[in-house]
């Protein structure tokens, strides 16, 4: 039966899928809930979802090339909600993973939506994104077109082909277009260069792999196989090497509350908690 929107929309709770219990249409805490704070700098708020990998990647990746960028990697729950409590609130209006709380300054800087703190990082640390202003600029453009594309591939694709309470042919043809328009999008770019920026590994390169290269890797939705990934060689290549590295692999471990247990890292406060993984 076709859907006949109503004169004026109402919140159905019942409706939504895997994640209606925490979807909402209103912003602002649900419970009263301080956040942990460790003994470093630099305090992050998360879960191993394609977005909070894009930061735990760019910390161990500073860590790995001899930065001081230690850092305490706690939990956000967000099946149970963690991201409504007062304090992640207060940390990020916008309830989602994830946030840094950048502890050097007096007051806390409060740093939210994961591209801004790879931006933060790199910049505080003069490291992944280029100086020269002609490389920087294209490192800076395919960040942002991850920031605007991956809503269609997440909350689009991902959604109606994964999670929603039933299977829709248009919503999934739609997405399935874009979704494979955009991987030709980065096909075309890594045709003619190493990396997204050019010839060096950036944060472009870690914003777009947790999830275009998951895509690809068929570690994302179980769809490779429908989206005919296999079309995509130099995505493919780009994605190899990417998860080769010492630091991506540690970075996957990282508040991921999930899968096998030697992959788990649910909490990271050093460098030996991935050997207790």
């Amino acid at each position: 039966m076709a859907y006949e929107p109503p004169d004026v929309w109402t919140w159905d709770r019942e409706s939504g899928g895997r994640f209606s219990t925490i979807n909402r249409p209103i912003a602002g805490p649900t419970h009263d809930g301080e956040l942990p704070v460790g003994d470093h700098p630099f305090q992050l708020y998360s879960l191993a979802t394609p977005n909070g990998v894009k930061v735990t990647t760019l910390f161990e990746e500073l860590l790995e090339a001899g930065h001081d960028a230690e850092y305490d990697a706690w939990p956000i729950d967000i099946l149970k909600g963690d991201q409504f409590s007062s304090g992640y609130v207060e940390a990020n209006p916008n309830s989602k993973i994830p946030v840094l709380m950048d502890l050097r300054s007096d007051p806390p800087l409060r740093v939210f939506e994961s591209g801004a703190i790879l931006l933060h990082l790199a910049d505080a640390f003069g490291a992944f994104l280029p100086s020269d202003p002609r490389a920087r600029t294209e490192a800076l453009c395919w960040l942002f077109w991850q920031m605007g594309s991956a809503p269609y591939l997440g909350g689009g694709f991902g959604h109606f082909y994964a999670y929603a309470p039933e299977k829709i042919q248009y919503p999934i043809d739609r997405f399935a277009m874009e979704a494979k328009r955009q991987l030709d999008v980065l096909d075309r770019r890594l045709a003619e260069a190493e990396f997204l920026g050019g010839s060096d590994y950036s944060i472009a390169d870690m914003a777009v792999w947790p999830w275009y290269g998951a895509l690809v890797k068929g570690h994302l939705y179980e769809a490779a196989t429908f989206l005919s990934v296999h079309e995509y060689s130099h995505v493919i290549r780009w994605a190899d090497t990417i998860g080769a590295r010492p630091a991506v692999k540690r970075a996957v471990r990282v508040n991921r509350t999930w899968g096998d247990a030697d992959k788990q890292v649910p909490e990271r406060h050093s460098a030996a908690d991935f050997d207790r993984g």
